[in-house]
């Protein structure tokens, strides 16, 4: 893609995947489906899942899974909020730059 993605965008991105999840979804998964809307790497989404878990969006607990341990994310109540936030923002944005951008 030949837009940069912002830090914004990309936390809503994350956050949008893992409270599709009710129980939460672990890093490998949430790297999958992010990598359906945008090219990211393991090694930038986990920067991402930390800062969301530092802020209080996202929530961690580990799971047993084929005899190792998998760490799993959870969406938290400040994290639906801010959720809610980006994608009230989102819209707004999304339909001013498809405005500028529509061909006449």
């Amino acid at each position: 893609m030949v837009f940069n993605t912002g830090a914004a965008l990309l936390d809503a991105i994350v956050l949008s995947v893992v409270s599709r999840e009710p129980q939460g979804t672990y890093g490998y998964r949430i790297t999958q489906e992010v990598r359906g809307a945008i090219d990211i790497s393991e090694s930038t989404l986990y920067p991402v899942l930390r800062r969301l878990q530092k802020d209080g969006c996202l929530e961690v607990y580990d799971m047993e899974y084929g005899g190792r341990n998998r760490r799993y994310y959870k969406v938290t109540p400040r994290g639906s909020a801010q959720l809610m936030l980006y994608r009230s923002e989102w819209r707004s944005y999304a339909a001013k730059i498809s405005a500028i951008l529509r061909e006449v």
